[in-house]
């Protein structure tokens, strides 16, 4: 993939047509929204990005990691047909990350690659 030319970023979406991650930072102070998009923004441009911006959890599944005033901002993605896929976004407020959050993460990615 070109780093003169971003990787473009889609947003997962349900049967039903919502997109989870598009309204979860809809939810968010812009401020938020503004700290997220640059760092999704630099994963475009910059892919493969390591820590401490992306940090790979497992085969195919990666998160992006801002760092907010609430807390840190986890995304999780997928490259998919040369594009990055958001599929789940939270505010992690404890050291661990939470099994249920993953868990939407890999259920969207199987979702994805079936």
């Amino acid at each position: 993939m070109s780093k003169d030319r971003p990787i473009p970023v889609q947003f997962f979406r349900l049967d039903s047509g919502r997109e989870p991650v598009g309204e979860w930072l809809k939810g968010l102070q812009s401020e938020h929204r503004k700290t997220i998009g640059e760092d999704i923004k630099t994963l475009q441009f910059g892919w493969p990005v390591g820590m401490p911006l992306a940090r790979k959890m497992e085969d195919r599944l990666w998160e992006v990691r801002s760092h907010l005033t609430a807390g840190i901002a986890r995304t999780f993605f997928t490259i998919f047909d040369s594009r990055i896929v958001l599929l789940h976004g939270f505010v992690k407020k404890s050291r661990k990350t939470p099994t249920n959050e993953l868990a939407i993460a890999r259920r969207r990615l199987g979702k994805l690659r079936s």
